[in-house]
């Protein structure tokens, strides 16, 4: 069958890397893609959250199934366009339908939801522009660290942790008067703090049955030792070594279960992968947060993990017989090490040419922000490339990645030399 994969970062090249993998693909496509894709699939000059022009690619092409990276099109209904079009209906959308996607377009419906279904989280309130005033009394109830997350997407940088009070109050003003992370954050939810270590987990569900995938960790921060500003992912380790049977047991019982239950005793149609992001307080899991689709950089640890042919994996996810499949999960750690461009998170340039990432050996190299221009491969992003390897454990395997990354070049590049230094 043809297969057309929406995105264009590094989770959109890992997933057409292992889709490229199966007997049961006919052509592969990816829209609008990088220069990752481009080396095995067919890459399409079509936006994510246009769906006509999707719509236009699907028919031409005859594509058979889309799976859909990135939240932006799932919190937009791109599912939904395809349920209600006569022409695309009967064409499986791996990911969920709006309803559903809400569970990470808002940070106020994922809380709602929790509470509702009784699912450990932080204890939280919300606040609007009206209600800054209300804002400012609930932070000096709190005990620092504040928490403030803007209520929409803000391309994962809308979370600020802040440890003075007068500084948490200024942005929340920021964020709802000024609109500091736009419409994302015209309503904000501010947190009370979690200490403890965080990890992944990911779900894949027919939205009746369910498999739990292999769990990562990964690293935010731009800095070493996790400082700095927050970025899009630094890094991944997989499987979590601190996830033990007894603390994998709670996951499922108390997070897991209720969470695809949930879905639907509310009615929230859902085809597709399930992001929770955990936190492990003393030896209690507790959720941070849902997202609707796989994190990256953890899906370029997750998936390659992953024995299953991909096609026949969600074929079981359309036609509703995911129980019927048996996961076989490669018992190695895989580590996955990001290089970013200068400058990034904040401003940085685009448009270096890269080298050397054709000599590596042993490893796998996923493209997350390239192009092809003039002949060469650059830069495009601020997130550029992931070096993931394998090992009998993330020491052997980050080595091999670190090695690895000796070999590629380009101007301003930068990574994390210590990702797993808290393990």
């Amino acid at each position: 069958m043809n297969v057309l994969i929406l995105g264009s970062g590094g989770r959109e090249h890992t997933l057409a890397w292992k889709l490229a993998q199966s007997p049961k693909l006919g052509k592969l496509f990816v829209a609008p893609g990088n220069a990752g894709t481009a080396e095995i699939a067919q890459n399409m000059p079509i936006g994510v959250n246009d769906f006509e022009k999707i719509k236009e690619a699907v028919l031409q092409h005859d594509i058979s199934m889309v799976v859909v990276g990135p939240e932006d099109p799932l919190v937009n209904g791109v599912h939904d366009f395809f349920l209600k079009d006569v022409a695309l209906v009967k064409i499986p959308v791996i990911g969920p339908q709006k309803a559903a996607a809400e569970l990470e377009g808002s940070k106020q419906f994922a809380k709602e939801f929790m509470m509702r279904h009784r699912i450990p989280t932080a204890a939280y309130q919300s606040f609007t522009a009206d209600t800054l005033e209300e804002g400012y009394t609930f932070l000096e109830k709190l005990t620092p660290p504040y928490v403030l997350k803007a209520d929409g997407l803000a391309a994962g940088k809308g979370v600020l942790i802040l440890n003075d009070l007068r500084e948490a109050k200024e942005e929340l003003r920021t964020m709802l008067v000024d609109g500091k992370f736009g419409n994302a954050s015209a309503k904000v939810v501010i947190e009370e703090f979690l200490a403890g270590i965080e990890l992944s987990v990911f779900v894949l569900t027919d939205g009746v049955g369910y498999k739990v995938l292999p769990t990562a960790k990964d690293y935010k921060r731009i800095g070493e030792g996790d400082t700095g500003l927050n970025t899009g992912g630094m890094g991944a380790i997989s499987p979590v070594p601190f996830v033990d049977k007894n603390f994998m047991d709670k996951i499922h019982d108390r997070i897991v279960k209720p969470t695809v239950e949930g879905l639907k005793m509310d009615d929230l149609p859902y085809k597709g992968f399930i992001f929770i992001g955990l936190i492990k307080v003393g030896d209690e899991p507790m959720v941070i947060e849902y997202n609707v689709r796989l994190g990256d950089p953890e899906t370029e640890v997750v998936v390659p993990r992953i024995q299953n042919d991909f096609v026949s994996l969600f074929e079981a996810v359309a036609n509703g017989t995911l129980d019927t499949v048996d996961l076989a999960i490669d018992g190695r750690t895989a580590t996955t090490v990001m290089m970013v461009s200068g400058g990034y998170p904040e401003a940085y340039e685009k448009g270096k040419e890269i080298s050397g990432y054709e000599n590596i050996q042993d490893s796998l190299v996923f493209h997350a922000g390239t192009k092809v221009e003039d002949d060469t491969v650059q830069t495009s992003g601020g997130r550029v490339m992931a070096v993931t390897s394998f090992g009998t454990d993330f020491k052997e395997a980050l080595s091999k990645s670190y090695e690895n990354i000796e070999k590629i070049r380009f101007e301003g590049m930068n990574y994390r030399k210590d990702i797993g230094f808290d393990l």
